[in-house]
């Protein structure tokens, strides 16, 4: 059997801007950019290939989800995106302007350092220890 998670929905406030911001910032590709309606589009970004696990940009559409916008976690770290070299991406997306709200620690399971995205979900830089 072969199975995997293919998506993730991550809320939004805005699709331009979130598509900014991770692939400006954060170095993301977009994967895919579709209208559906006129005011739903189906986007994907992704830290590898198109055939990783990609987050689905989801544009909040109702007040209730917009309450949810930047806190799908209720303030834990909500995603862990992994890395081959902690210093370089841990330099380069501060450059970039990125929020990083716990400084980088060693672990026993690797580097690690919290940041926050543009809309304040918490995420963890992480070099695994080998």
């Amino acid at each position: 059997m072969n199975r995997r998670i293919a998506h993730l929905a991550l809320l939004v406030r805005d699709y331009d801007e979130a598509i900014q911001f991770y692939t400006q910032k954060l170095g993301f590709s977009l994967v895919e950019d579709t209208r559906l309606s006129e005011t739903k589009r189906w986007v994907l970004v992704s830290p590898g290939g198109p055939n990783d696990c990609c987050l689905l940009l989801a544009r909040a559409a109702t007040e209730e989800q917009g309450a949810f916008v930047g806190n799908q976690s209720g303030g834990r770290v909500f995603l862990f995106l992994y890395t081959d070299d902690f210093w370089r991406d841990y330099e380069r997306i501060r450059a970039a302007g990125v929020r990083f709200v716990r400084p980088p620690k060693q672990e026993l399971y690797g580097t690690v350092a919290v940041f926050a995205d543009l809309y304040g979900n918490l995420w963890d830089l992480l070099e695994p220890t080998r």
